[in-house]
């Protein structure tokens, strides 16, 4: 964060969500609770493992109730919604319709109202990392077809907690591996 202003306060629960618990501190606790985990599997990010995660916790707070009786902290969420569509536009603007950093930040300031001091920081990034913004949101869709997938085959003895554990449980990996390690455990519930 380079600056909190870009952050108001009505945001911060989403952030919170996303970043620490079910997001992205739990993950990454448990992973360095796996042992015999090889060095080089700690210090690999798989951006649509470990950002899709993140993202899909920020759906599982509504599915909680944490937005329930806290509007403001929802239209937080929302804006957070928002800024995350606007990106897919921008990576694929930058990077598939050659769009120039000028052309991508005024678009994403005019999109989302955000700053331009922010929006610039957040233009250089995706310009050097093709495909990072557009990972987060393939990540979460990964998660949340394997998540209704296990749902559907298991019905009755689907257990959501079982489940997000199993999703965590081996640490990062590609998700196409992800996906065969959940079909496997599908497979063994039933």
């Amino acid at each position: 964060m380079k600056d909190t202003a870009d952050w108001p306060k009505y945001t911060l629960e989403s952030l919170v969500y996303h970043e620490a618990i079910p997001g992205h501190h739990f993950q990454v606790s448990v992973q360095q609770e796996i042992e015999d985990m090889p060095l080089i599997r700690n210090m690999i990010w798989f951006v649509d493992y470990g950002e899709g995660w993140a993202l899909y916790t920020e759906e599982l707070a509504v599915e909680m109730g944490m937005y329930d009786n806290d509007p403001l902290g929802d239209l937080g969420r929302l804006r957070m919604e928002l800024y995350r569509a606007a990106r897919l536009v921008v990576d694929t603007g930058l990077h598939d319709q050659k769009w120039t950093r000028q052309q991508a930040i005024d678009w994403m300031v005019a999109a989302t109202g955000e700053t331009l001091p922010s929006i610039t920081r957040e233009i250089d990034r995706y310009s050097v990392w093709p495909g990072q913004a557009t990972s987060y949101k393939i990540g979460m869709i990964k998660f949340q077809r394997l998540r209704q997938q296990a749902e559907h085959e298991l019905g009755a003895k689907f257990e959501e907690r079982a489940f997000h554990d199993e999703l965590l449980v081996a640490g990062p990996m590609p998700m196409s591996v992800l996906e065969a390690r959940m079909d496997e455990w599908i497979e063994a519930q039933k």
